[in-house]
């Protein structure tokens, strides 16, 4: 299994905008072979921070899911909302 831990800030006046978009994503992407979880949470202290957290079977699945039409069409449209470039990680358990 892997974890990815998208962290992104995001312009102040454009949160909504950017949660409306992340559900479409969320909801099309949960539908995918081998996604175990994926869901977007947003920091407690620091509302323009939002993260998603992702779970997938292997690497191969997390391939075929970058390379999805919902994938490519929705995040190059995250990109005029945030301030900055995202930081990505991926986790494997231990």
């Amino acid at each position: 299994m892997i974890t990815i831990v998208a962290k992104n800030l995001i312009k102040q006046n454009k949160i909504e905008e950017f949660k409306s978009l992340a559900e479409k994503l969320i909801n099309e992407s949960r539908k995918e072979k081998g996604n175990i979880s994926y869901n977007l949470y947003q920091d407690a202290n620091n509302s323009k921070v939002l993260s998603f957290i992702e779970e997938w079977e292997s690497q191969e699945v997390i391939n075929i899911h970058n390379q999805s039409i919902h994938f490519t069409t929705i995040v190059p449209q995250f990109a005029d909302l945030k301030e900055s470039q995202p930081e990505i990680n991926l986790y494997k358990k231990l």
